[in-house]
Formats: structure tokens, C-alpha cells, sequence
């Protein structure tokens, strides 16, 4: 369960655990600078730096997050994103400060996480539901166990789509019987996108460091470009999914939802690995994967071939403009740009099949979704194979590799996803673009959403999507590109659009 650094971080864990809390929380933790207003928009390395040197403590970052929560979430603006604040947090904290031996990648870092993750502790894991609110796991996933392990401060759960938008064809993304209708920190009565709606609108609106999302088909990549963030949705396999509330085993995936690209990579590292419980990843027993922070390359985008996916344009005006700027800023980088390079039309009919297939329910919409799945055959019917099988094909071979290898391209980008749109509890989202999101989720490729401007206010992103295993070439891209355009700009909790 190493990080790439040689470092046996469950070694070290064992070391934390077994730290006095009685002297952590009286002691030391609580002398250190209080953090204040300096801890605005923190970087996990920032936050590194100024832990090693003492200028602050995990006790104090964790109260000023806790603080925020409680004047963000619960009061003020209502963002309703965090649905608990890990009530050992504090404790946890301390135990941190308190501890000896090597530090972990993540030390300190307050992490959130979309409550379809199961963790041992006082902290439920409903998927939103208000049927599970008795629900404990005897266990972490696999990857809270990573993330503990790399010495993270797992902060709360954050509120989602309920069932991960996939109970209903019509509800509003960010909604959940548990926690209400999450909102977007940019203007209020537009919606956060989803299923993982409130890690989005958390980390947005700074009330931690990161937050880890899930993703079937968009439900990182949507979230994260409509709330100004970095959202990797990673080759399938390369994150365990044990003890995430799965959806479909061919394209789920947990990943990283960050402010910046750097804290993606760290992020991405920290959770990606080999997990005997969890098939998809058995690649990864003889290859483990990299250190993603290596990959963070200013210059990353020289030479690099990408191509320009135009059938993910064109729905949006003014995204059109943004994206034409990102392509000029591309090319400045030193991008060769093969304009265009479109995924066989092929898959068109799997954008259409799949763009609005995310059940987004409200208390009075029906459970369709529940009831077609009740009365199918179930995942070995010869239908259901036959398709899956041809979509992946579409996706996959005669999609994404196939666009690649035709003029031996690196990378595809596009628009992500248009700008939020009001919150609309009747009719459910209405969504402009965004299928772009399908062909790497059908595949289980990967795509990085990275911040590409705003339109009124509102963010958009930019999707690089690349072939199956090459992350770190996409987070080079990723990198580069945001050194060069330096796009997001924080919310302003604007309670609506002039």
C-alpha cells in the first residue's frame, strides 16, 4: 500500500493509532498558530509546508474547517453539501499532531467523502438514502483505508444524488432524501450537477482540501466543471471500488475532486492501487501505478498531439468562445491541435442513449429505474451481455482508440459540460452539452475536467480524455493548461443570475 515513496505508510498508521489521545488533545496541537484567514483556498502543499515548520497544527485546520462547514453549510448560504462532519475529527486531529515517525502524503489533509464510500466509523454510508440511516459498514473501503493510511484527516460525508442519480429519470441533481438539494456556491439557485454534488460544491466553496467522487457516466467530471474544479475520472480498475455502493462494475469509479491540478495528482496517487477484493484491478499487481506528481510539467504541452473533438461543441455560445480561447491557449503551449478529430459517429447513439440516463429523483418523482431493474433479466442476461458488449466496442476500439490512432494523437479534448442551470425540483435538470462525459465512461477511460472560464459568473470546464492506463499524460495536459490560464475564480454565493 505504498505511495511511491518507499515509506510504509500502514506501518505508520499503526503509529498514529496508537498515539495517547489524552495527551494530543491537551497538549501541543492546540498551541500552534490558528490558521485563520490564511488558510483560504489552501493547497495540499501549502498546507504541507506549513505543517512541517509548525506554523500551524492539524487541530487548527480541522477547526477552521469545521467552523466553515457551520457558517457555509448548515447556516448562511444552506449550501447543504457536507451531510456530517466526522464527529472524531477533532480527536483524530490531535492524534495527528501527536504522532512521530514519517508523514504520510495526505498528513493532515482535511479529505471529504461522497457518502456512497463505506467508512468504519461513527459515520453512516446511506448513498443519500433515508432507508439506509441505520446503515454502518463493519469495514472501510479500500481506499478510506488508503487515505488513512497516507495520514488524511477524513473531515465528513458529503450529500449526493440520491443512489447516485440512479433511481429516477427526473429529479435535480443534488438531491437526497438524507440531506435535501445541495446548491452551487457560485449562484445558489443553479444546480451543483451530480451524483457527487456535494463533494463538488464543498471543495469549491473551501470547506476542506479535497474530496474524493464517484462516477458511473459524469457524476465527477459534471460536478467539478460547473463548480470550478479538477474532477479525474480514472481508467476503471485503476481505484479500487470495494466498499463504494456500486452502480455498474463496468464503469465505476471512485476519484479525485480538487481545486487544483497538483492536489488532483497527489490525490489520484494516494487512492489508485491493487486491491485483491476488487478484479478490475488486478492490472495494477504487477504494475503499480506512478506517482502522479511527477507528471506536473509546466511544459507539458509541447508537442503533444490533441485532438479537437467539434461534436462536443456548438450547444453554447458563449462556451464556444471559452473553448476557442482554451484551444488558442493550447496551441500557445505548444499543443499541435488536430482540428477536428471526432469519435465515430457510431457512438452518437450511445451519447443519446446515455447523456440523460442518471436517475435525478425528488420525493414525488417515480422510481423507474428500481422497477425496470427489478424486472430484468439481471447482469448475465444474454441481451444485457450482447449490449454492454457492443457499446464498449463502440466506445472503446472503434471510439476513443480509434480516433487516437487515425492521426496519432495523444489526447482529445472538448467542453465539458455548458454552465449550471436553475435548480428546477418539478421537472428535474436541464442540462446543455455534456456528452462528452459518455464515450471514456462506456469505455472505463480516462478524462480530466480542468477549469476553462465562466460564463456570468457560472464555470466551465475542459475535458481532456486519452486512452485506458494514461493519466499521467492527461494530468501533464491538465497541468500545463491551468499554469497557462489560470481560469478558476472562487464563488461568490450569489444567491441568483442578474
Amino acid at each position: 500500500m505504498g505511495f511511491g515513496s518507499g515509506v510504509d505508510w500502514p506501518a505508520a498508521r499503526c503509529v498514529l493509532a496508537g498515539t495517547l489521545l489524552s495527551a494530543a488533545l491537551y497538549g501541543g496541537a492546540l498551541a500552534a498558530r490558528d490558521i485563520g484567514s490564511d488558510a483560504r483556498e489552501l493547497t495540499v502543499a501549502r498546507l504541507q509546508a506549513e505543517l512541517a515548520t509548525h506554523r500551524t497544527s492539524v487541530r487548527s485546520i480541522e477547526a477552521h474547517y469545521a467552523a466553515r462547514i457551520a457558517a457555509l453549510d448548515a447556516r448562511g448560504p444552506t449550501l447543504r453539501s457536507v451531510l456530517e462532519v466526522n464527529p472524531d475529527a477533532a480527536a483524530i486531529a490531535a492524534q495527528l499532531d501527536s504522532a512521530g515517525g514519517p508523514r504520510g502524503p495526505l498528513y493532515g489533509v482535511p479529505v471529504l467523502l461522497k457518502d456512497n464510500i463505506d467508512t468504519a466509523d461513527r459515520m453512516l454510508t446511506t448513498a443519500g438514502s433515508l432507508a439506509l440511516v441505520d446503515s454502518k459498514p463493519a469495514r472501510d473501503a479500500f481506499i478510506v483505508q488508503r487515505l488513512r493510511a497516507a495520514g488524511a484527516l477524513i473531515l465528513g460525508k458529503t450529500n449526493l444524488s440520491e443512489w447516485a442519480n440512479y433511481r429516477s429519470k427526473r429529479s435535480s441533481s443534488g438531491w437526497s432524501g438524507r440531506g435535501g438539494q445541495t446548491k452551487n456556491p457560485y449562484v445558489l439557485d443553479r444546480n451543483p450537477c451530480g451524483s457527487s454534488s456535494g463533494s463538488g460544491t464543498a471543495i469549491a466553496a473551501d470547506l476542506a482540501l479535497v474530496a474524493v467522487g464517484t462516477e458511473t457516466d459524469g457524476s465527477i467530471t459534471c460536478p467539478a466543471s460547473v463548480n470550478g474544479l479538477v474532477g479525474i475520472k480514472p481508467t476503471v480498475g485503476l481505484i479500487s471500488r470495494s466498499g463504494i455502493i456500486p452502480i455498474a462494475a463496468s464503469q465505476d469509479t471512485a476519484g479525485p475532486m480538487a481545486r487544483t491540478v497538483a492536489d488532483a495528482a497527489t490525490l489520484l496517487t494516494v487512492l489508485a492501487g491493487y486491491d485483491p477484493d476488487d478484479p478490475a484491478t488486478a492490472p495494477l499487481r504487477e504494475r503499480p501505478p506512478p506517482d502522479y506528481s511527477r507528471f506536473l510539467d509546466a511544459a507539458g504541452l509541447k508537442g503533444a498531439r490533441i485532438g479537437v473533438m467539434r461534436h462536443f461543441a456548438g450547444f453554447h455560445e458563449e462556451v464556444d468562445a471559452l473553448f476557442e480561447r482554451a484551444l488558442a491557449a493550447l496551441r500557445s503551449g505548444g499543443a499541435v491541435l488536430v482540428d477536428p478529430a471526432d469519435i465515430a459517429n457510431a457512438v452518437q447513439d450511445l451519447i443519446a442513449f446515455d447523456d440523460r440516463e442518471a436517475g435525478r429523483e425528488m420525493p414525488f418523482f417515480r422510481q423507474e429505474l428500481f422497477l425496470d431493474a427489478q424486472a430484468s433479466a439481471g447482469l448475465t442476461d444474454s441481451k444485457y451481455l450482447e449490449a454492454h458488449l457492443r457499446s464498449h466496442r463502440l466506445a472503446a476500439r472503434e471510439g476513443i482508440d480509434a480516433a487516437l490512432a487515425k492521426d496519432h494523437l495523444d489526447a482529445l479534448v472538448a467542453p465539458t459540460v455548458g454552465p449550471a442551470w436553475t435548480t428546477d425540483p418539478l421537472n428535474g435538470d436541464h442540462v446543455v452539452g455534456g456528452g462528452v462525459t459518455t464515450p471514456p465512461a462506456v469505455a472505463g477511460y480516462p478524462h480530466i475536467t480542468v477549469p476553462m472560464g465562466a460564463v456570468h459568473g457560472l464555470p466551465v470546464g475542459l475535458s481532456f480524455v486519452g486512452a485506458a492506463w494514461n493519466e499521467g499524460r492527461l494530468v501533464s495536459y491538465a497541468y500545463a493548461y491551468e499554469q497557462t490560464t489560470h481560469a478558476r475564480q472562487p464563488p461568490q454565493f450569489r444567491p441568483t443570475e442578474p
